[in-house]
C-alpha cells in the first residue's frame, strides 16, 4: 500500500544492448539489416502462398497468419530501438511502455498457440489422412485462427492491465532494447505478487500446454511414421514436419528458459540474449526453413517471382 502514495513515473530508460557507441552503430547496423529481411522474407511467403492456389490448404494458411505474426513481433520491438539509436536518446513514454508490453505479449503468444494449431494439423494429415478434409475445413481453420488470436489478445490485455496498478519509485533504468513485461515488473516498488503469479499461471496456459500438445501431435506422428513400410515414405513425412519442428524449437527453447525460471535465475545478458533470439533471430530465420526445406514452397516461390507483375497479388 505504501507504493500506492509515489507518483507514476512519465518514462522509463531503455538501456538497450550496449553503451558503447562503436559497438551501438554495429547494432543498429546488424538489426536493422536483420529486420529487413524479416519483414521482406515473411512478405514473400506470404505472397507465395496467396498468388499459387495449391497452396491454399490449412496449412499454408496457418502458415501465412505465422508469417504475419511474426512482421507484427518484429515491428513491435526493432524499430523502437532503431530510432534510440539514431536520435542518441533511450527514453521510452510510461504509456508507449504498456503499449509495447501489450503487442509484444499477444503477437508472442500468438507464436505460441499457432505453432500448435500447426502440429495439430501435421497430426490430421499424417494419423488421420482420410479425414482431413472433413476435420479441417476451411470454417474449422478460421475459427481456430480467430480463437487463437483472441486468446493472446486476452492474455496480453491480462498483463498489460495489470501493469497499471503498479508503483515506480525513481529507478526507471530497463536494462534491456524493449519494455520486456518481466523486466518491468522487477522495477515496481509496490507488491507485485499477482503480477508474478499471473506470469506463471497464463505463461503455463499460453506456452507449457501448447509446448506439451505439440509434444503429443509429434508422439502421434513419429508412432505413424515407424509404421510405414517403405524409407521414401518415412523422408517424405519426416521431411514434411521437419520445418515446424526446427521452428517449434527455436522458438520455445529461449521461451521457456526465460518467461518459466526463476526471477533468482534471471540475469540481464542472458534476458537480452534470448529475447534476441526469439524477437529477431527466430522470426527472420522462419521463411527460410520453411522454403528450403519444403518443395512446395519452392515451387511457390519461383512462381512468384517468374510471373511479369512481380509482387502483385
Amino acid at each position: 500500500m505504501e507504493g500506492e502514495n509515489h507518483s507514476r513515473v512519465s518514462e522509463f530508460i531503455l538501456l538497450g544492448l550496449s553503451e558503447q557507441p562503436v559497438q551501438g552503430r554495429i547494432i543498429f547496423l546488424v538489426f536493422l539489416i536483420m529486420y529487413l529481411i524479416t519483414g521482406l522474407g515473411n512478405l514473400l511467403i506470404i505472397l507465395a502462398i496467396r498468388t499459387d492456389s495449391r497452396q491454399h490448404t490449412p496449412m499454408y494458411f496457418f502458415l501465412t497468419n505465422l508469417s504475419l505474426v511474426d512482421i507484427c513481433l518484429t515491428s513491435t520491438t526493432i524499430p523502437k530501438m532503431l530510432v534510440n539509436y539514431i536520435s542518441g536518446t533511450k527514453a521510452i513514454l510510461y504509456i508507449s511502455c504498456l503499449t509495447q508490453v501489450f503487442f509484444f505479449g499477444w503477437f508472442g503468444s500468438l507464436d505460441s498457440v499457432l505453432l500448435t494449431a500447426m502440429a495439430y494439423d501435421r497430426y490430421v494429415a499424417i494419423c488421420a489422412p482420410l479425414h482431413y478434409s472433413m476435420i479441417l475445413t476451411p470454417k474449422v481453420c478460421v475459427l481456430l485462427v480467430a480463437v487463437c488470436w483472441f486468446w493472446a489478445c486476452a492474455n496480453a490485455l491480462t498483463h498489460a492491465s495489470l501493469l497499471t496498478r503498479l508503483s515506480f519509485c525513481g529507478h526507471t533504468e530497463i536494462p534491456h532494447f524493449f519494455c520486456d513485461l518481466n523486466v518491468v515488473i522487477t522495477l515496481a516498488c509496490s507488491d507485485t505478487f499477482i503480477n508474478d503469479l499471473l506470469i506463471y499461471i497464463m505463461g503455463g496456459l499460453t506456452g507449457i500446454i501448447p509446448f506439451i500438445g505439440i509434444l503429443i501431435s509429434y508422439i502421434n506422428i513419429f508412432v505413424a511414421v515407424l509404421r510405414i513400410p517403405s524409407a521414401q515414405g518415412k523422408w517424405k513425412v519426416f521431411s514434411t514436419c521437419g520445418s515446424h519442428l526446427t521452428v517449434v524449437c527455436f522458438f520455445y527453447g529461449t521461451i521457456i528458459g526465460v518467461y518459466l525460471n526463476p526471477t533468482s535465475a534471471h540475469t540481464a545478458q542472458k534476458d537480452r540474449a534470448a529475447a534476441v533470439m526469439y524477437t529477431v533471430v527466430t522470426p527472420m530465420l522462419n521463411p527460410f526453413i520453411y522454403s528450403l526445406r519444403n518443395k512446395d514452397m519452392k515451387g511457390a516461390l519461383r512462381m512468384l517471382f517468374s510471373r511479369k507483375s512481380g509482387f502483385s497479388l
